[in-house]
């Protein structure tokens, strides 16, 4: 796309629709008269009275808390400089857009035609009242600190110059990680700064912070190196001011040096600079759009190099996204008076040990990566990764309770890391308890379809985080090629390719399997054929304990997978008929969907079989079951084959199973809406909470359902998941994702948690 037309697009993008990116919504019923005498008038005086009784309450009765003043005069605008407050509202809107989208924090920008010190001042902290804290964006140097440092006195709530102290954080914690990985020692380390401005102050100071020696550092800007002769610079300058008479020119500087910084402009910097380093340098070229030096020339210069920029498109973004969503949640999480220096550097720790833990496959997907991990192309999160906000969020709230400056201290980190991801519609609490439960005793999962990249990626990730230990099936040189080509950590586990005949089990496998289905046509030498199939193969190894639980279905469909499991493994005892289910993870919770995969259309007798089957498997899953046997009719409004079914089937049920919460036949909405099926069924077994276990008659409502519920509802669903089999036995969708791929791994470990304990309780009562 050529500029014009990006620039057109950018333009297009703010004017379309609704001018602007941001709006106001409501956040409390305003549908009737009386919600809008709640909301104003006369029902608004109470909580005035409470907050003029005690100001506190502000926090309570109103948005305060949880909202943030993104405050510019446009005098410094991202690399456009003084273009004025009204041309920098489309950059502070977009602040607010982030502040909103990574933590939740509702936003007011505020474009101020205020240039003085004294002007700006006044202004902000005459709002201090109606904001829980103050974003400054965007005001030229040396007025920023000046402002910051004034405000910051004599206001009572979190004040924080972004540009200066989140690049600062970011490079910071981008600092530790790359010095960490060249082996070098911060205090021991020669860096060049090149800039002077509010960020590259900022930036050095928060060096010296962490450790760097004042005396090894050198600070350039537009008029050459900061020496103490010089005349035209100001107090805070002067404090990085060198006495080397050794060095005239930034090239001078760069010779020996372990790390360069560049905030300043870009192609300042040339491949013979960098080639006149130290041994493993650190590179951070963060002026934008163009870096001090073009990445690639930069590590063709230098293959030992280590290089950051401020670019998306390169790796090791320093992004300022990665840092103040976070702060200022943590800090408006505990009503902060500040934001301190303590609070700074508990940011940088979180963000910088974050990089060494593993990547959530959602994250790769987003930047089109296979396997990042910790090294020198990824020593800073990626800013789409959902969990900075609960490191580093807790991180600053935990700094400002130790420091002093909280007025509100969290005693539960647990309940509160949950109210953090709720924050971004995490709705996943169902399934991070499933994960946390797989790891206490993980399992070991055999993969039938191994020579794919995403089956791989999954048993990496399920084995890093301890959920299961993977074996492997398919072609050994096949499998190997994409652990090497993709730089997986698989080396370790175990492979085995049943196309060999050679394995250590197979004959036996094979008069399994001949046994089995002698009286169903199969010879012994059709049964040894059969085992060479990875299905039949994989089946048997969770038959004869090799392993616990079978992934498969990937790239087959759904019959071709489980038709080997039902021949080897069977169906379990007490039970008349395996079912699928689907775990949908919805904004308003988990929501179980069945049978949604297996039987086509189920008799009566079948539909109680399955409703059993579910309702047990659910509680498995530590939820309580409510049932709803779904129809076209609520309680016999309407007649047909249909709502005779799922009525007989819930009259069985409430025969048989009097505990369990169920009824029907009803439609998906009053399922699913308490209020409306309290009044009108109040007789309802389900009333006083919605449905959250849905039995559907038929595989084709129930298979429609949950994909629309998918694709319309942004619902995320995890399945099918297999029950009914005697051994774990799991089938993915056709072409799931590796998310998808984890979850149903998870899900297997569970299942096989569950049998393995059902399995002890009845040998105990034996006994």
């Amino acid at each position: 796309m050529n500029k014009p037309n990006r620039k057109q697009d950018a333009l297009d993008y703010h004017a379309k629709g609704r001018p602007g990116k941001i709006q106001v919504v409501p956040t409390k019923p305003t549908n009737s008269q009386r919600d809008l005498t709640m909301a104003y008038s006369p029902g608004v005086a109470e909580p005035c009275l409470r907050i003029a009784d005690n100001t506190d309450d502000v926090y309570k009765y109103t948005a305060k808390g949880n909202l943030v003043a993104v405050i510019s005069n446009g005098t410094a605008v991202l690399g456009l400089g003084n273009i004025g407050p009204e041309a920098s509202k489309p950059v502070m809107e977009g602040k607010g857009l982030l502040f909103k989208i990574y933590a939740d924090i509702d936003v007011f920008d505020l474009e101020l035609n205020a240039k003085s010190v004294d002007d700006f001042v006044n202004i902000v902290k005459a709002l201090e009242p109606t904001f829980g804290g103050v974003n400054l964006e965007d005001i030229s140097a040396p007025t920023c600190f000046e402002i910051e440092r004034r405000l910051k006195a004599e206001m009572n709530i979190p004040v924080m110059h972004d540009d200066q102290h989140g690049t600062a954080i970011i490079s910071g914690a981008a600092l530790m990680n790359a010095c960490e990985i060249q082996g070098k020692k911060l205090d021991k380390i020669k860096m060049v700064v090149n800039g002077a401005g509010a960020a590259a102050i900022s930036c050095s100071k928060m060096y010296l912070s962490l450790g760097v020696k004042k005396e090894n550092l050198v600070m350039f800007d537009i008029n050459g190196v900061l020496t103490p002769d010089r005349t035209d610079l100001d107090e805070i300058r002067l404090e990085f001011a060198t006495d080397r008479k050794d060095i005239k020119t930034l090239a001078d500087a760069m010779k020996g040096a372990d790390v360069f910084v560049g905030l300043s402009a870009g192609n300042v910097v040339t491949p013979d600079m960098l080639k006149a380093m130290a041994k493993n340098p650190v590179v951070f070229a963060m002026a934008n759009p163009e870096p001090e030096i073009n990445y690639d020339l930069a590590v063709a210069a230098r293959k030992d190099i280590i290089m950051a920029t401020g670019r998306s498109d390169f790796p090791n973004q320093v992004n300022n996204v990665l840092g103040f969503p976070y702060i200022f949640r943590g800090a408006l999480d505990v009503r902060a008076t500040a934001i301190n220096e303590e609070m700074k550097i508990a940011a940088v720790h979180a963000i910088a040990e974050m990089a060494k833990k593993p990547v959530p496959e959602e994250v790769n997907l987003a930047y089109n990566l296979t396997n990042l991990k910790f090294g020198r192309d990824y020593i800073i999160p990626k800013p789409m990764d959902q969990r900075l906000i609960t490191e580093v969020s807790a991180a600053v709230a935990r700094a400002a309770i130790d420091s002093g400056v909280a007025r509100s201290v969290i005693t539960d980190w647990d309940a509160y890391a949950e109210e953090l991801r709720n924050r971004l519609g995490g709705t996943d609490k169902l399934l991070r308890n499933l994960t946390s439960k797989a790891k206490q005793n993980s399992k070991k999962v055999v993969f039938a379809e191994a020579d794919t990249y995403k089956i791989l990626r999954a048993a990496q990730i399920v084995k890093d985080d301890g959920i299961a230990q993977p074996i492997l099936l398919g072609n050994i040189d096949k499998i190997k090629k994409i652990i090497r080509d993709n730089d997986l950590d698989l080396d370790d586990v175990q492979i085995i390719d049943p196309r060999e005949g050679k394995c250590e089990r197979f004959e036996e496998y094979a008069q399994y399997l001949y046994k089995k289905r002698q009286r169903r046509g199969v010879t012994l030498l059709e049964a040894r054929k059969m085992i060479t199939d990875r299905n039949y193969y994989g089946a048997c190894m969770v038959q004869f304990g090799e392993a616990d639980a079978l992934i498969s279905g990937l790239t087959k469909n759904y019959a071709t997978t489980i038709k080997p499991a039902l021949q080897i493994i069977g169906i379990e005892d007490g039970v008349n008929r395996v079912a699928g289910m689907y775990l949908m993870i919805t904004p308003k919770g988990p929501v179980f969907f069945g049978d949604t995969t297996v039987n086509v259309d189920p008799t009566v007798e079948e539909l109680v079989d399955i409703t059993v089957l579910i309702e047990r498997t659910v509680r498995q899953f530590s939820v309580d079951p409510r049932i709803a046997v779904l129809s076209y009719s609520n309680f016999g409004s309407n007649d047909g084959d249909v709502p005779e079914k799922s009525r007989k089937a819930v009259k069985i049920l409430h025969q048989k199973y009097p505990q369990m919460v169920v009824d029907g036949d009803m439609q998906a909405n009053f399922a699913l809406n308490a209020d409306l099926l309290a009044d009108n069924f109040p007789f309802s077994t389900l009333n006083g909470k919605p449905a959250n276990t849905l039995i559907f008659p038929n595989l084709e409502s129930g298979n429609i359902a949950y994909k629309l519920l998918q694709e319309l509802g942004g619902a995320e669903a995890v399945g099918p998941i297999l029950l009914g089999m005697k051994k774990p036995v799991h089938v993915l969708q056709l072409g799931s994702s590796v998310r998808e791929i984890v979850n149903m791994v998870t899900i297997a470990v569970v299942d096989a948690q569950e049998k393995e304990k059902a399995a002890t309780q009845t040998s105990s009562k034996r006994r």
